[in-house]
């Protein structure tokens, strides 16, 4: 008896196919599991949340010395326990001012680490290691340190969730609609994948947040409609400005610590910016 075969070209269903792959369980769990920490941190504040944003500063510092390191020469010992200095005086309530030595003493100390190198081997590479090692401290650790700082204050919850969640938002509706739609590219040299239909998706996706936000919160729409519109374009020029360290560096993501989403690096980019902008607006208007 001959057995049925099916007409070339016919879609072969397998009996007990996933219909989630392993890849995308792992991404939504990744993702589950950093949402959990950061909203939980968030909510419950003081030492919670300076645990939470302390850790994610200083993984992601080692991240990027790792990508830094495959061009020049740090001093990451220096690095990481600067930025652990400034984590903890920050979230003990010192003066600002305190944090910000802690970065002058930084760069002194690897300074003096190149004064020895040279005079004992003959060779320094002060110029690379001082700028490598300080660009981390300001480039990551002070935005997490400005997030304490936000944290702390009056309306620090709910500027905090909004930061986070209209960034999310965006990366979302950037994704959804860039992946989908998108034909213009959007700085291709930098980002080959990203175009400017993500990108004006992204924008409006923040900003609806906000708004939808400022509603939850009973909050007046306007702030958090601003913030979620800042959200929306600089956390993807955040996200720009991380790619081009990974392009010089030659790697597809900063780290492997989250599954699906690469390192922490990678995961927080935008939040950087954001975060520091935020900050900024705040201090100015007061």
């Amino acid at each position: 008896m001959a057995l049925h075969k099916p007409p070339a070209g016919a879609k072969i269903e397998r009996e007990g196919a996933p219909l989630v792959n392993k890849d995308m369980l792992s991404r939504l769990l990744g993702s589950g599991i950093v949402a959990a920490c950061i909203l939980g941190g968030i909510i419950r504040g003081g030492w919670a949340w300076s645990l939470v944003a302390s850790v994610v500063a200083l993984c992601s510092l080692w991240e990027m010395y790792k990508l830094l390191s495959s061009k020049y020469k740090l001093s990451r010992g220096w690095g990481l326990a600067g930025a652990l200095f400034m984590l903890v005086t920050v979230s003990m309530g010192f003066s600002f001012a305190l944090t910000l030595s802690i970065l002058a003493s930084v760069a002194f100390l690897v300074l003096f680490t190149e004064v020895i190198r040279r005079e004992s081997t003959g060779q320094s590479y002060a110029l690379w290691n001082i700028g490598g090692t300080l660009s981390g401290l300001v480039y990551i650790v002070l935005p997490w340190s400005f997030m304490i700082l936000i944290r702390s204050q009056a309306m620090g919850q709910i500027i905090l969730l909004t930061i986070f969640f209209c960034t999310w938002s965006c990366d979302v509706a950037a994704y959804a609609v860039g992946s989908r739609f998108g034909q213009t590219p959007f700085c291709s040299k930098v980002s080959p994948k990203k175009s400017w239909e993500g990108f004006w998706a992204g924008v409006m996706g923040s900003t609806f947040c906000g708004s939808a936000l400022a509603w939850f919160f009973e909050f007046p729409p306007m702030p958090l409609l601003m913030l979620g519109l800042l959200c929306g374009v600089a956390g993807q020029l955040g996200d720009l400005c991380e790619s081009v360290l990974k392009r010089e560096a030659r790697v597809k993501d900063s780290g492997a610590a989250i599954p699906g989403h690469g390192g922490f690096l990678d995961r927080f980019d935008s939040i950087l910016v954001n975060a520091t902008l935020a900050f900024l607006i705040i201090e100015v208007i007061g």
